[in-house]
């Protein structure tokens, strides 16, 4: 809701069927505070103070009667007062606005006029005074006992302190929301699951910006097993993305696609442009998974396959699945913006590079039994000390057999242990009785 953004007058609402002479008089006083209100907007440009001192004309003419109009004019009174730094008198002029709520206009109206203040004084970097703003809001909804506007402005402000970082602040205000939501006894009330879940979602949002897996598996799960509720599928995103990150935090890459997957239908169907974001996430936890499944093949992505921001990630996965490092390395680096600049995918860079390189390396190694590491080094385009230990790694996990001879600087294979020089013979064997039926056949023919 915009500065000008107000409800225009309607003169039904103010005239009567009956011509008596007080109805006369109600008409009177309506349009004169009108044109007072009206004449107060035309002062902004010229003298905001003007205008300030205008607008309370407009109250005062209520007689205490209080209506649309004042609302108005205090809504004003209190974002002029924010703008030009009147810190003080725009406080005072709030909690006067705020006596409005309660019968001079609808709730719906009140909830507008409530928001648009409480944006325009989030844009401050006086966290404080933002914090006297919302207690003041809090404090007249509960008097008013309007308990669902209560809720979402609390929320509100939960999103802001999220946004701003404010992680102990952030903490009190979900307290005070969870309470809102329980029995007597302390257990969640079901009946307020679409409550929970948007409260579960920030505080799942929190727990992953701090890294706090352990609070955030069991949220997670929580916030998963809710039925009693359809939440926006937003929310939803929110809360599978959030599972994705911790799953990508503890390796399980299946675990990770799968959430990822559903966070982008979610965010797909709400329209967010998160999903291409999502989708970034999800190719990722694909080629950590080492999957051969395309990630575009499915019906929700495929649509996005040559999206500007995603045309980098399916060229990263062509590569990928190619083992073509050199070209896997050139997308990287053409194209830092899109990957690169991606705080949460930079993380997991040096694990894509491994898996790949490890690929390359094991189809290297299959037709040798000695191999020298500086070869290596140069096939996989990294020093040989980054060689030496990919190739402890691979032995330790007993992914090939044999010994490093670092005098040497070469890497001897068990050639009678090892799985993919076995395999390697066998094919060579198979290769070499086929060429030999070759010839026999050719021979009888000629």
């Amino acid at each position: 809701m915009s500065d000008d953004d107000d409800m225009m007058y309607d003169e039904d609402e103010y005239a009567e069927d009956d011509a008596g002479d007080d109805g006369g008089e109600d008409v009177e006083d309506g349009v004169e505070i009108e044109n007072q209100y009206y004449h107060s907007k035309a002062l902004i440009e010229d003298s905001i103070p003007d205008a300030i001192k205008s607008y309370e004309k407009v109250v005062d003419l209520e007689n205490g009667e209080k209506g649309e109009w004042g609302f108005k004019a205090l809504k004003k009174i209190v974002k002029l007062n924010f703008k030009t730094g009147k810190f003080e008198n725009m406080l005072t002029k709030y909690k006067q606005f705020l006596t409005y709520i309660k019968s001079a206009v609808t709730s719906n109206y009140s909830e507008k006029g409530i928001n648009s203040i409480l944006d325009l004084t989030s844009t401050s970097t006086d966290l404080d005074l933002i914090q006297q703003v919302y207690d003041i809001t809090l404090k007249a909804l509960l008097d008013a006992k309007n308990e669902r506007v209560w809720f979402r402005t609390n929320l509100k402000f939960a999103k802001l302190l999220f946004e701003k970082e404010e992680y102990n602040r952030l903490a009190k205000i979900l307290r005070e929301l969870h309470k809102s939501c329980e029995h007597p006894d302390g257990s969640d009330d079901q009946k307020k699951g679409s409550q929970l879940v948007d409260i579960y979602a920030l505080e799942i949002q929190m727990y992953t910006a701090t890294k706090n897996n352990k609070k955030l598996k069991d949220l997670y799960q929580k916030a998963l097993e809710i039925k009693s509720a359809i939440p926006h599928p937003r929310i939803m995103g929110i809360i599978r993305e959030c599972g994705g990150k911790m799953h990508m935090s503890e390796k399980e890459w299946e675990k990770a696609h799968t959430d990822f997957f559903e966070a982008f239908k979610n965010y797909d169907e709400a329209g967010s442009p998160r999903r291409i974001q999502c989708l970034k996430y999800l190719v990722l936890a694909n080629m950590l998974a080492l999957s051969t499944i395309n990630p575009f093949d499915s019906t929700e992505a495929k649509p996005y396959k040559n999206d500007p921001e995603i045309t980098a990630m399916t060229n990263l996965v062509g590569a990928y699945e190619r083992h073509d490092i050199a070209a896997f390395e050139k997308i990287l680096k053409d194209n830092r913006k899109t990957i690169m600049d991606d705080s949460f995918i930079r993380m997991y860079i040096e694990d894509l590079l491994r898996n790949i390189r490890t690929q390359v390396l094991l189809k290297l190694l299959q037709p040798y039994t000695r191999i020298r590491i500086p070869f290596i080094s140069k096939e996989l385009n990294i020093p040989s000390s980054d060689v030496e230990a990919l190739l402890v790694s691979l032995i330790l996990d007993n992914k090939i057999r044999g010994a490093i001879d670092q005098v040497n600087q070469q890497l001897e294979l068990d050639a009678a242990m090892s799985s993919h020089y076995l395999k390697y013979k066998a094919i060579d064997k198979w290769s070499s009785q086929l060429n030999s039926l070759q010839q026999t056949v050719i021979s009888r023919i000629a």
